[in-house]
């Protein structure tokens, strides 16, 4: 059974607006390795949307820093699925998943592999209701934000979590692994 890994920057007071985190180089190769340990990677429509229009090669040249190349090339050969029941049409190496969510993350799930990647923040609350999520890794960095949306703010239930790995940056920035306790 493939795990599926969930992964964001945050602020030290949880905002997770893509705006407030120090990004660089180093945050950039962290991220390009775990999308090279996934076979594929699910996004809710809106996150494809951004990252799409953010990271595909016909982008151009001179729109994003060069250190941020690795991390392109690996999310733009990436597979990707696309959670949506609004979406005709999507190209970039990706696939719509439509109907019921739980039983089309259970079946991707089931196949063989080495893990799924998630992204997006509403995807990622509403696989946490189902308990579909195997393993949750917060980059926090040191900033407060003051404003701005919250991870899983309104979550109906607790989800109690193991701390299995930690990473710190030059940037001061921390990458806390966990894996839900069940």
């Amino acid at each position: 059974m493939r795990p599926l890994r969930f992964s964001l920057n945050v602020t030290l007071d949880g905002c997770y607006d893509h705006r407030e985190s120090a990004g660089g180089e180093e945050i950039h190769r962290h991220y390009a390795e775990n999308l090279a340990r996934a076979d594929a990677l699910l996004f809710g429509r809106v996150t494809y949307k951004m990252m799409e229009e953010a990271w595909r090669p016909a982008a151009g040249p001179g729109t994003r820093p060069e250190s941020t190349d690795h991390f392109a090339r690996t999310l733009d050969s990436a597979k990707k699925y696309v959670v949506s029941n609004t979406l005709e049409h999507v190209d970039w190496n990706a696939e719509v998943l439509r109907g019921d969510l739980g039983k089309a993350v259970e079946q991707l799930k089931q196949e063989p592999g080495n893990g799924l990647f998630l992204c997006g923040v509403q995807l990622a609350f509403a696989l946490a209701e189902l308990d579909l999520i195997d393993e949750y890794e917060f980059v926090v960095h040191p900033r407060l934000s003051g404003h701005g949306p919250t991870l899983f703010a309104g979550l109906p239930k607790s989800i109690d979590l193991k701390l299995v790995d930690k990473k710190q940056f030059e940037s001061g920035a921390v990458a806390m692994r966990y894996e839900p306790r069940r």
